[in-house]
């Protein structure tokens, strides 16, 4: 099919693509590819990005121009598509062939500004990180005013619309102006970025080195190798992006793979490590690899010369003390000649070398910047040059991506950090993405998820990679499950269980509750290996290990252990689970099946106490344990933070498995007698850490509310309480919580923790406000929440990506809930589409005082049907609109809706456009209203006649107290004059 009429065929879903995430980010990579190319010129660029008007506004034209300028450009817009979109919202949009290879044109430009064009993509890229430096460069040049700085700064604009912005003002202003960025580019460049390749050949033993270590790379990458990668699944064919954030900078489009490395939202330009921290399962061990293959195949990371990947649970088993030296060429691949040679060439390169080390979190021992190395030649513990890699005390200027879980990270380690990325897991549309290649018959895929959006628990679990992986996996059990979906983590972990046990059995059972018991012995076997490694942060088993607990090869052929890939020359054959979350799955097995366990373990367990002294008779881990008293004192002392978070997921299964729910299936495993002895010990464990947490809570300052700011481990908690589904326990527990406002700030708040928090919240005693900003809610989130939505008076999401469809639904819940006031949803993705919702809720709850909207995509189109509500509500006290797009039509909608409110004490339209037409509309609201008292107008675009206006109002209006004016459209001049006629605007 031709290019064209793949763009005409596909307009809708290409629509869809490009806008539905609410970020223009997309729509602009692919307008800075086109313009490279030539395939469009800067009018058509500036015919398209007009401001003021909507995202889809702005695809729509470009679509229409597209495909009027024929075949080639529809091509090369197809491919610049598929280039710029995620791979979760490609899915169904087919590509056309024609021009499969997009270059940056690197000859040489007759103007500077011909260049910036050229080379725009890349420049984009470039420009993050270093805009300030940039125009200072022009401020000192005399080719930029404070006001153009002011106006590529606006806090509106992401880092990479701020570079756009800086590229578009530098191309107005001349060909001085662009050889002045050019330049500031290339001297930035000299001393920090990689060196172009051209400029030096590597030697011919380095390429050939090089060419060796892609080759095992890829080896090592091509297929699937965590949740149990014995199915040889390529990892191209089940691959699927998960949401990665920045973790400090909240203004910042949708991140890619290489984003990981590059610019955006370095807080230390010092440092040479980037974490990706996210919950165990989220995909993190995947997402490094798909990066190793990508560099493998010359198709991403290409700055980089050398990548050398490392297993920080591998290097849990290398006991002798190593080089640097020798720890990249043991571990990852080893030269066949000259290896001091390349050795020296990597040292002299620093900039184009690239260490990943993946699982810090299963290091025996916690970061310590106690214990010094600079030479690299110098022999230490593996753990210790480690450490000193990622401080940069050792290899300064190779860059190292670390992954780990976020809760194991201490503030020790984030000082050394270069940047955080987060990772969320899949979005809703890399749930549909990942199943449907799971599943290549297109009738089971649409069934599974089918079930999944039938049960919203169980959606809400299937964010997580590992847990959609294993619904996936076991679609069977979950499409003939007579008894109910699974509504807990431990349910799901259950489910595989008696997947691969019934898999295995000679009987083939179905679904009868037999399947445990005639494994019973496996499982224990299992279960007690799980548990000693929990308990010594062992992760890599030996042959002696397994013999040591009996496990045999009848029990290792039951697939939850695989063959570890260990470098280690000191052992032949080594075992580990198919994910560590499976490893504590089974430890938890072992505490509620196991007679053998001394009753002080579950208490330990809740506590988070030293598992080692246990009274369980100690199985004697060769591979995991130093050798004299000395070495395993001092691995204890050091391990000790980084086992909290695997027992914090091994106590949440022993609470699940525990519950009722669950009773039948040890019926013929254990004694009951037992079990319910361990149940009640869980239960008194959890009542007695929420007091712990409720005792904690100050007493609030005379006049204020009596606020809790909850920690992650009162979180841990809650999905305890959660996994047990005993509601007695859950309101028995939460009846001595007496706060006014529950604050759970970054607290990795995904779905799976809504569900749990709205099963607990929902037995408070007295209305509560909820806060949960900068979180992973989302959409899926905001629905898991609304059971507890009747005992909310207050709900606060900033920055949680949720967008209009979670909006309806949540809209439709509170407006039956009698005590709910307020909410604040700043920093979404929000659009228009949802407005009609807040104004139902406006002209429906007659009690509703605030409402804050800031920094979404609302334009003019969407203040006006917020109007309709405003006009209908005599309540509202606070409305928060700033950073969004309502300009002076949206304004004037706005203004006239609220003349008559007799409770607006509060507006803010900060950064929305508004000219000296909307100040206007905003002076007859002055003059009219008796309520309102400060009114927010920063960075807006109001001329000398608009304050003016403001002036004459505010003569006739003695409430107002303040009207905030700086950086609008007046001269210093103006701003002092205007300042001496009214005392009340604030420039």
């Amino acid at each position: 099919m031709l290019a064209e009429e793949l763009v005409l065929k596909q307009r809708t879903k290409i629509l869809h693509a490009l806008c539905s995430s609410g970020s223009a980010e997309h729509l602009e990579r692919v307008l800075d590819i086109l313009l490279a190319q030539g395939a469009l010129i800067w009018e058509d660029y500036q015919n398209i990005q007009v401001p003021g008007r909507t995202l889809y506004t702005n695809a729509r034209q470009l679509l229409d121009l597209v495909y009027t300028k024929g075949v080639d450009t529809c091509g090369l817009f197809l491919h610049a598509l598929k280039l710029v979109l995620p791979e979760a919202q490609a899915v169904g949009l087919s590509f056309s062939e024609s021009c499969s290879n997009l270059e940056e044109n690197d000859e040489c430009q007759s103007t500077s500004n011909q260049t910036l064009l050229a080379q725009r993509p890349s420049l984009v890229h470039k420009l993050q990180g270093c805009v300030d430096g940039v125009l200072e460069a022009l401020l000192d040049s005399g080719h930029f005013s404070s006001a153009d700085c002011d106006e590529v700064r606006l806090p509106i604009y992401t880092p990479t619309q701020q570079a756009r912005r800086l590229l578009d003002h530098v191309r107005s202003r001349g060909d001085l102006a662009a050889s002045v960025l050019l330049q500031y580019i290339h001297q930035k460049q000299e001393p920090g970025l990689p060196l172009n390749q051209r400029e030096l050949t590597p030697p011919k033993e380095f390429l050939t080195y090089q060419k060796k270590l892609s080759s095992s790379v890829s080896a090592q990458s091509c297929f699937l190798s965590t949740y149990g990668g014995t199915s040889h699944m390529s990892l191209d064919d089940i691959y699927t992006d998960g949401e990665l954030e920045l973790a400090e900078v909240n203004a910042h489009g949708p991140l890619g793979l290489e984003d990981i490395v590059g610019l955006a939202g370095i807080v230390n330009e010092e440092a040479d490590t980037v974490l990706v921290s996210g919950e165990a399962g989220s995909g993190k061990s995947t997402l490094l690899q798909r990066l190793h293959l990508l560099w493998a195949r010359a198709l991403a990371l290409q700055d980089f010369l050398l990548l050398f990947p490392f297993s920080c649970r591998r290097l849990n088993s290398e006991h002798n003390e190593l080089s640097v030296q020798e720890l990249l060429f043991q571990h990852c691949c080893w030269p066949d000649r000259n290896q001091e040679e390349i050795f020296q060439f990597i040292l002299d390169r620093p900039h184009q070398i690239l260490f990943t080390f993946d699982g810090l979190d299963e290091l025996k021992q916690s970061f310590t910047d106690d214990h010094r190395v600079c030479c690299p030649t110098q022999r230490a513990p593996v753990h210790v040059l480690l450490f000193n890699l990622i401080q940069g005390s050792l290899m300064k200027g190779v860059q190292k991506v670390v992954t780990s879980r976020s809760e194991a990270v201490s503030p020790l380690l984030k000082k050394h950090l270069r940047k955080e990325v987060v990772l969320k897991g899949f979005s809703p549309a890399g749930i549909d993405c990942f199943v449907r290649k799971h599943h290549r018959d297109p009738t089971v895929a649409a069934k599974v998820l089918e079930s999944m959006q039938a049960n919203t628990a169980l959606l809400g679990l299937c964010h997580s990679p590992v847990l959609c992986w294993i619904v996936s996996q076991c679609h069977k059990e979950l499409l003939g499950c007579g008894e109910g979906s699974p509504k807990t983590i431990t349910d799901v972990y259950l489910m595989i269980l008696q997947h691969f046990l019934q898999h295995q059995s000679l009987l083939k059972s179905t679904m009868g509750l037999g399947w445990l018991q005639e494994h019973l012995k496996t499982v224990l076997l299992l279960g007690q290996l799980a548990f000693e490694g929990i308990r010594s942060t062992c992760y890599i088993f030996s042959g002696t290990d397994l013999e040591a607990c009996s496990v045999t090869e009848k029990d290792i052929c039951m697939v939850f252990l695989i063959k570890s890939k260990d470098m280690s020359s000191t052992h032949s054959k080594c075992y580990e689970f198919s994910h560590v979350t499976l490893q504590c799955f089974f430890a938890a097995l072992f505490i509620v099946l196991s007679s053998n366990t001394n009753r002080s373990v579950i208490p330990k367990l809740f506590e988070l106490e030293n598992m080692r002294e246990t009274g369980l008779t100690r199985v004697c881990f060769g591979a995991c344990l130093p050798s004299s008293d000395q070495q395993q004192q001092a691995s204890e002392k050091e391990s000790k933070a980084a086992e909290t978070p695997n027992l914090q997921i091994t106590a949440m299964f022993v609470s699940g498995l525990l519950s009722q729910r669950h009773q039948n299936l040890w019926l013929h495993c254990c004694p009951s007698a037992a079990v319910e002895k361990k149940a009640r010990q869980v239960a008194k464990c959890l009542s007695k850490g929420m007091q712990k947490h409720f005792r904690s809570i100050p007493q609030p300052v005379q006049g204020e509310k009596k606020s809790m700011h909850a920690m992650p481990d009162f979180v841990w908690l809650i999905k305890c309480l959660y996994e047990m589904q005993e509601s007695q326990i859950a309101k028995d527990a939460m009846s001595k919580l007496e706060v006014d406002h529950l604050k759970l700030t970054y607290c990795n708040i995904g779905p799976v923790e809504c569900t749990a928090l709205a099963y607990v919240l929902q037995h408070l005693r007295n209305p509560v406000g909820l806060q949960l900003d900068n979180n992973s809610v989302g959409d899926v989130g905001v629905e898991q929440l609304l059971p507890c939505m009747h005992i909310c008076n207050s709900l606060y999401l900033r920055n949680n990506n949720i967008t209009d469809e979670g909006i309806h639904k949540l809209i439709a819940k509170v407006i039956q809930c009698d005590s709910f006031q307020k909410i604040a949803l700043f920093n979404n993705k929000l659009t228009d589409a949802c407005m009609q919702d807040f104004s139902y809720l406006l002209k429906t709850k007659q009690v509703f005082i605030s409402l804050r909207l800031g920094n979404n995509n609302i334009t003019a189109e969407g203040a006006k049907q917020l109007a309709e509500g405003l006009k209908a509500n005599q309540t509202l006290a606070y409305l928060g609109l700033w950073g969004n797009r309502i300009g002076d039509a949206g304004t004037e909608a706005l203004a006239s809706s609220l003349e008559k409110s007799n409770s607006l004490v509060w507006l803010s339209l900060v950064g929305n456009g508004v000219g000296s037409a909307g100040a206007c509309a905003l002076a007859n609201l002055i003059r009219k209203n008796t309520s309102l008292q400060e009114l927010w107008l920063t960075e807006n675009c109001i001329t000398r006649m608009g304050v003016e206006g403001l002036i004459q109002a505010l003569k006739h209006n003695t409430y107002v107290t303040s009207v905030w004016l700086r950086n609008n459209d007046l001269s210093l001049e103006d701003a002092e004059e205007m300042k001496q006629l009214e005392s009340r605007l604030i420039f």
